[in-house]
């Protein structure tokens, strides 16, 4: 074997080691009834009031965000940090006995997410601005739940969607997944409890409790274990990134891709680090059939409220526009900023298209809308004045 492989076969083993030492590590806890620390952010439990708060007869839910950090010390356990909470759209099904969620747009936010703490921690690795501890890649945990009444366990559903996702590897790469339970009206507790429990009550703005019984389950246990929440100040655990545009905007971002489109552009969309810090930019990669050069847009996480940018970059042979990432990235290297056009003033109400087509009349690409007058070539004749009016027929006389 060549020595060039040693390198990716080391990768290998060493990844096939740590996989099989957590999976020993993971038995070995379980045969001793031993389940992770859980440290819950008082944002994500906001976050969870707000929603039971809203909707108080029906059944509702959210993603959870967060950290699993290991302790490797022979009698360390490991961390999990829930840091946020994610919401679903308004496709999400809430009734009295049913929540249905898990769309397109949770997913959109939870990638968004993940990418911009993974340059974070590409950009601030060994510094005070990322603690060694917290240099983990940010993962979903699960999702929290609202159950009816007095239901504080997960149901026999909610066991058997957990295992489906914890057994199917290529889909998730689960190990692990919580279901907090939330349910509400219950009376009003003052003070912490004395002993160790799997739940915490939050007081509702009608005189009651929310409480919320947080259960574990692991991929070699198959039953729910309670654990022990500890609520910590969002200061002290990392702080997630705004969601960009394209999460909050969803419709305008659907608007911009078919306008764009319509035009005659082919599009790629993507994320993109531009100016060296999170959050990422989302970005446009456009070009027209037969032109030789590509556009590329830059917006900013807070569009339209910032304006966007354009560069313009050579073709370059062998690109793949299905690989928009390396793609930019091949672009964006030799890409140079293209002037506002004269006059060109940015507001909200404006979209991608207006600043393409000013663009385009500035180079002379386009040719700036004309506005169509019609013009009468003729009138039509007058009658002469002494003649006689038209006589009224004796129906017209009457009316």
């Amino acid at each position: 074997m060549r020595a060039a492989d040693e390198p990716e076969l080391l990768r290998i083993l060493r990844g096939e080691y740590d996989h099989i030492r957590k999976r020993l590590r993971g038995m070995a806890m379980i045969s001793r009834g031993i389940v992770p620390n859980l440290v819950v952010s008082q944002r994500a439990v906001e976050r969870m009031l707000v929603a039971a708060s809203q909707y108080v007869a029906d059944e509702t839910g959210e993603a959870m965000v967060g950290f699993a950090v290991d302790d490797d010390s022979p009698e360390g356990k490991p961390t999990i940090y829930v840091l946020d909470t994610i919401s679903p759209d308004e496709t999400a099904v809430r009734r009295s006995h049913t929540f249905q969620q898990g769309d397109a747009l949770q997913d959109e936010a939870i990638w968004w997410l993940q990418e911009n703490w993974h340059y974070h921690r590409l950009q601030h690795r060994s510094t005070d601005l990322l603690p060694a501890r917290f240099d983990v890649p940010l993962r979903y945990l699960g999702d929290w739940h609202k159950q009816p009444g007095s239901m504080i366990q997960p149901s026999h559903g909610d066991l058997m969607t957990a295992l489906s996702w914890l057994d199917d590897d290529d889909e998730s790469g689960l190990d692990f997944l919580l279901v907090p339970i939330v349910t509400t009206g219950h009376t009003a507790v003052v003070g912490a409890a004395d002993i160790d429990v799997n739940y915490f009550h939050q007081p509702m703005a009608d005189g009651t409790d929310m409480r919320v019984d947080w259960w574990y389950i692991h991929r070699d246990v198959r039953v729910f274990q309670p654990v022990r929440p500890q609520i910590v100040a969002p200061d002290t655990l990392p702080q997630m990134m705004k969601y960009g545009w394209h999460v909050v905007l969803s419709d305008r971002l659907t608007s911009e891709h078919y306008a764009l489109e319509d035009d005659g552009l082919l599009l790629r969309t993507l994320f993109y680090e531009c100016d060296g810090e999170v959050p990422l930019e989302f970005c446009f990669i456009a070009i027209r059939q037969g032109a030789s050069v590509f556009t590329l847009l830059v917006t900013q996480h807070d569009y339209p409220q910032s304006p966007p940018r354009a560069y313009q970059a050579p073709f370059v042979a062998g690109i793949d526009l299905m690989d928009p990432v390396a793609t930019f990235e091949t672009l964006w290297g030799i890409a140079e900023p293209i002037p506002d056009p004269a006059g060109w003033s940015w507001s909200e109400d404006n979209y991608l298209l207006d600043y393409i087509i000013a663009i385009e009349i500035e180079a002379g690409l386009r040719e700036p809308a004309r506005i169509s007058i019609p013009v009468i070539d003729e009138l039509p004749p007058s009658p002469p004045l002494d003649a006689e009016p038209a006589k009224q027929t004796e129906a017209e006389e009457y009316e």
